[in-house]
């Protein structure tokens, strides 16, 4: 019997312990389950900030409010540098006293200080930079100015070396030796033969006046002689009459100057009155090559300039000549003003109407500053160079520029022999020097501005 109680007292022991095992690793995993399920619930109030827990973090937190805080003109605690204003850099004209955000772009202003750079005007690139930007200098050089231009234009008669032919005398025209316009006809040759019957009577009382006898004849014969003149007979005709001592009613006009015709007015038979024109003769031992010259070159050229003109006519000859003037007339189609040149033209082989292509140099006597064209920034509104100084610093330098050829531009005042300007890349430079408000103004150079005499 008692076996029998201890037999079930061991079971419900046993069952009691299982039971609490149970329950106890129950609320074990239901405690592990609850840790890792996220909290949902809301906080009511925000979370306070985190004190600075070291002075570093407290100096930092200052000047983050300070910074948020400033004005033009108090000291930036970061950079220990006054600041002049804010910008938005993609708007760099318009200029802010505080902080805050671009009513342009949707971006922070940004602060400008008041540094060494900005005191000097200047612009300081790094020698690396530099050299990443492939930044090229060159000096400003005192040198002659040869300006040359390029234009074209056609061949044209000197009407300077015009000769006309007229008849002196009423007469009729017995004989033509030329048929022809544009016939080349020499200095000497014969033209046209003419009787004149006006000068018989004339010379029948000079004759008749000479074989008179008598010691008082010279104021006659004087007489007869100028009444030969009145009618239109020269000095040559006159001699001829008294060496022949016969009436001479015949004459034969000759070409005063060699060249082409231009014009002959007149045929065998016509009656000719006394100052009709006969021929016309333009020479051609010069010509005229009227140049189309751009109007904006037109500074470029003066009279007496020396000039080289080719014609496809003759390739590989030059002809040489000058400037004569130049015409005050400007096209309004092609904005181009006419330049008269005067051509040697030996062997008469240019001709008008020829078409040459002329290439214009003067050479000027005085010396002028000169830098390479591509260092001048021109933006319609102002004329810049970017002069370089030393410690890497760059300078815009408003100059004002005069001639430009062959590759260089005449500086007449802001810069100084010696100096170098940048010839590459000065755009980048110039954004940056316009982005930091610096205004380039002629005379800005360290020195005495140049004013075109010789130092």
């Amino acid at each position: 019997m008692k076996r029998n109680r201890l037999s079930f007292g061991i079971v419900i022991a046993a069952i009691a312990i299982a039971i609490g095992y149970g329950l106890y690793s129950l609320g074990a995993k239901r405690a592990a389950t609850v840790s890792h399920v996220p909290s949902t619930a809301t906080p009511t109030s925000a979370a306070p900030k985190p004190v600075p827990q070291t002075v570093a973090e407290g100096e930092a937190a200052t000047r983050r409010h300070l910074a948020n805080n400033l004005k033009a003109g108090d000291l930036d605690p970061d950079f220990a540098r006054r600041i002049l204003y804010y910008q938005d850099p993609m708007n760099p004209g318009q200029r802010f006293d505080k902080p805050g955000k671009s009513p342009f772009m949707d971006m922070m202003l940004v602060p400008v200080y008041a540094d060494a750079d900005a005191d000097r005007g200047t612009v300081t690139v790094s020698p690396r930079m530099q050299q990443n930007l492939g930044v090229r200098t060159a000096p400003v050089v005192e040198a002659l100015l040869s300006p040359q231009v390029s234009a074209v234009g056609a061949i044209a008669y000197n009407e300077r070396d015009l000769a006309v032919v007229q008849a002196r005398a009423n007469g009729f025209v017995e004989r033509l030796h030329v048929r022809a316009s544009l016939d080349r006809v020499a200095a000497g040759q014969p033209l046209v033969d003419l009787y004149v019957p006006d000068w018989i009577a004339a010379q029948e009382e000079y004759l008749a006046v000479r074989r008179m006898q008598g010691s008082d004849l010279g104021a006659l014969v004087d007489g007869a002689r100028q009444r030969m003149r009145q009618v239109g007979m020269s000095e040559q005709q006159i001699g001829l009459v008294e060496t022949t001592g016969q009436p001479q009613p015949r004459i034969t006009l000759t070409a005063p100057i060699g060249g082409v015709i231009v014009e002959l007015a007149v045929r065998e038979g016509m009656t000719v009155a006394t100052g009709t024109t006969l021929v016309r003769i333009n020479g051609l031992s010069t010509v005229w090559a009227n140049a189309e010259v751009a109007e904006s070159q037109a500074a470029l050229v003066r009279p007496g300039s020396r000039v080289e003109a080719q014609t496809a006519a003759f390739p590989g000859t030059t002809f040489s000549g000058k400037v004569q003037s130049i015409l005050p007339d400007v096209n309004p189609v092609t904005r181009t003003l006419k330049a008269r040149i005067e051509l040697a033209n030996p062997g008469a082989r240019l001709v008008p109407g020829m078409f040459a292509s002329m290439r214009f140099t003067d050479a000027r006597s005085t010396k002028v500053l000169q830098v390479p064209t591509e260092a001048v920034i021109q933006t319609g509104r102002r004329t810049v160079v970017m002069v370089a100084e030393d410690g890497g610093r760059f300078r815009p330098v408003g100059v004002e520029i005069g001639i430009e050829t062959g590759g260089r531009t005449e500086i007449r005042r802001g810069l100084e022999v010696g100096q170098h300007v940048v010839v590459s890349s000065q755009f980048l430079i110039d954004s940056e020097a316009s982005l930091r408000g610096f205004e380039a103004r002629a005379g800005d150079a360290p020195h005495a501005a140049h004013d075109g005499s010789k130092p």
